[in-house]
């Protein structure tokens, strides 16, 4: 099994992180129009924001009116559409003067057609058989891929990477494809940041050596996957208990994995959390904030967002009061003080509590110090008589929702109503 010797920042291991949209967010997409919904998301209990890239986006081949945030003309500026680098500062001064922390997407595999190294470093790049810049991928016809056997690239990939610690006071990064790009490169990319502060880093991967000596956290795809799968009725609960050996016990735990139910590729080609998830929405959100990983909520979600975002032009959210905004912020918060639920090694050991009818009901507890939650899920469209098994649930508990005290017995009879949910807090 792994074992991880990064140092995660203290702050993170009771966070909920927060995926900013920025062009799509306000109706034209700036640092300054951001700044309004600081107290709002300080309200809902967010602890990390993690902002799409703030790069210029290329010309050349771009797609759409827009291009994709993931085309990077210029890794050392802003986008003007977004405002100016001294206006990003003064953002992330405030963010961070709300208790919250900042984390900057980054992409280090691939640059726009049009980046200035394709002039100046064009050995920076891989090349087909006819010498020519490439696309990683033949359907990502507006990026090229970068050469990291070129110890130079590595240079000035790292340089520019510290630049945006040292000059906005960052807390680290999000990396886009990060399984693309050598591990040995993140390993020093880690070491050497590490000497600036303590950095928070995300891998978009399930490749878990890279948590080793380079990130704090990766996705769990793989959750993700089997509760869309859920959703639509092609799998159940026991396709959810399958995974559990190798997603949850055998998850290394002194690491972090990610947990969602939505985020911009999801929502932009595979539909919003509610069209894809449907009725079931809020169980599958209680269950991405109860089990053993940090939670990630994407923007527009606690506005009950239903449409997918425009990827390539401008689609701003609709920000409207929802129920989801409620449940958000008992979920979060429950989190903050609860040991139990707190991230990676820091959190609780998770305990699966099986019934007669573990094709629908999906409950466990997770204990640490003195804190215990217990939490129950209906995942089905009917009404669900079961008999909790076992004794690990067996006690006196709070509902975090109803904040009702209830007793649990041994072989205690339950009734839940489709989609009922329950966390008790002890």
């Amino acid at each position: 099994m792994i074992t991880s010797n990064v140092k995660h920042p203290q702050w993170s291991k009771n966070l909920t992180i927060y995926e900013v949209n920025l062009r799509q967010y306000t109706p034209y997409g700036t640092f300054r129009e951001f700044e309004e919904h600081l107290p709002r998301l300080k309200k809902l209990g967010i602890g990390i924001l993690w902002f799409m890239p703030v790069q210029p986006i290329g010309l050349k081949n771009r797609k759409g009116i827009l291009g994709s945030y993931y085309s990077i003309k210029d890794y050392f500026a802003v986008d003007d559409s977004y405002g100016t680098i001294d206006e990003f500062k003064q953002l992330v001064k405030k963010i961070h003067k709300q208790g919250m922390y900042v984390l900057l997407d980054w992409v280090a595999n691939h640059t726009a057609w049009d980046n200035i190294l394709t002039s100046e470093h064009p050995e920076f790049y891989l090349k087909d058989e006819n010498n020519d810049f490439k696309p990683p991928f033949p359907d990502w016809s507006d990026v090229i891929k970068l050469n990291y056997a070129n110890s130079e690239l590595r240079k000035y990939m790292l340089n520019a990477m510290k630049f945006w610690i040292e000059e906005t006071d960052i807390d680290g990064f999000r990396c886009d494809m990060a399984n693309l790009v050598p591990t040995d490169f993140w390993e020093q990319l880690r070491y050497e940041l590490s000497k600036i502060k303590t950095v928070f880093m995300l891998a978009e991967t399930e490749q878990r050596d890279l948590l080793e000596n380079a990130f704090d956290m990766i996705y769990n795809w793989n959750i993700f996957h089997t509760l869309n799968s859920i959703a639509k009725g092609e799998k159940n609960i026991y396709d959810l208990d399958m995974l559990l050996d190798n997603e949850i016990y055998k998850f290394p735990k002194n690491t972090y994995q990610m947990l969602f139910t939505s985020n911009h590729d999801e929502n932009s080609w595979n539909g919003s959390a509610i069209e894809r998830l449907g009725i079931g929405l809020e169980t599958y959100i209680v269950l991405t904030f109860t089990l053993t990983g940090m939670s990630l909520i994407y923007s527009g979600q606690e506005a009950g967002m239903v449409k997918r975002l425009k990827f390539f032009e401008k689609d701003i959210i609709e920000w409207k009061q929802d129920k989801l905004i409620d449940l958000f912020t008992i979920l979060i918060n429950l989190k903050k003080r609860n040991k139990a639920l707190w991230n990676g090694q820091y959190g609780g050991d998770f305990k699966r509590i099986f019934t007669e009818n573990n094709k629908d009901i999906f409950a466990f507890t997770r204990e640490k110090n003195n804190d215990k939650i217990f939490v129950i899920l209906n995942f089905s469209n009917y009404t669900q008589r079961f008999t909790l098994q076992n004794s690990d649930y067996i006690g006196k508990y709070k509902d975090v929702f109803s904040k009702k005290e209830i007793i649990y017995k041994e072989n205690q009879n339950l009734i839940l109503n489709p989609w009922e949910y329950k966390v008790l807090e002890k």
